[in-house]
């Protein structure tokens, strides 16, 4: 397996465009992360207009890249990374990590998927494990199996996502108490955790304690929901309620 990057903590913000990566930024986004939300949970971008924001902004703020699914094939997958990372000029900071879903995957499909293309992508690249809330939806392990299994697979970090998007958010899914207790057997597996699915600033400020490292965002800092448009002040509102969170003692549940 590739050597594995820590991911900066604080909030990441999903784009499509340059103009959002610089609006993200500028917000002062902890991770920009490369997706075309048209294509699903985690949309793969032409490999041109990822590489075109990884060669905007990668040397102001760490990127990540969206790869659909891993049943969508490790050499797909491994391909793309690979274009995307030719077309950044040599010696230009790129992407940190990748990220591609379990959906219609049985637990031992995903830990040999996952084998397989962390082996594949280039050298220094981070290959993030993804769990769904709504994991029947997806056809996907639940939460607890696909944590154990990144465990065992060696991954450094376990994203906890939503399928889908026309649904409820995380919290309002699966409910507060739930994630949090996710969150801390993800990390007592050894496992750095990522939440996201149409996080809001409230829910932020409640996930930020719960021992989340990462707290992803698009619907909250777009103008117009999730195919809406990346906005610098609602980038920096989120990362200023993070913040706050963070240093304020105590932790009030989103949810039951």
């Amino acid at each position: 397996m590739n050597p594995q990057p820590r991911l900066p903590d604080g909030l990441l913000v999903s784009v499509r465009s340059v103009e959002e990566a610089i609006e993200a930024v500028e917000g002062g986004a902890a991770l920009v992360d490369v997706k075309e939300p048209s294509r699903g949970p985690l949309g793969r971008a032409d490999a041109e207009v990822a590489a075109a924001i990884v060669n905007a902004v990668a040397t102001r703020t760490p990127c990540t890249l969206a790869c659909g699914e891993l049943a969508d094939g490790h050499r797909a997958i491994s391909s793309h990374g690979q274009r995307v990372a030719d077309l950044v000029p040599r010696g230009r900071a790129g992407i940190m990590a990748v990220k591609a879903g379990p959906a219609g995957l049985d637990v031992a499909q995903w830990r040999d998927a996952f084998s397989r293309l962390a082996h594949d992508l280039p050298w220094g690249i981070e290959l993030v494990a993804v769990a769904y809330a709504d994991f029947q939806t997806a056809g996907a392990p639940p939460p607890p199996a696909l944590m154990a299994a990144a465990a065992e697979a060696g991954a450094a970090t376990l994203l906890i996502d939503t399928f889908d998007k026309e649904g409820p958010g995380l919290i309002g899914l699966a409910g507060g108490r739930t994630v949090d207790g996710w969150v801390k057997m993800a990390r007592e597996a050894g496992l750095s955790v990522a939440l996201a699915g149409r996080l809001t600033a409230a829910e932020i400020a409640a996930a930020a304690v719960s021992g989340a490292r990462i707290l992803g965002v698009r619907s909250a800092a777009c103008e117009g929901g999730r195919m809406g448009r990346v906005d610098r002040r609602n980038v920096a509102q989120l990362v200023g309620t993070l913040k706050t969170a963070r240093v304020v003692p105590g932790h009030v549940t989103s949810g039951v």
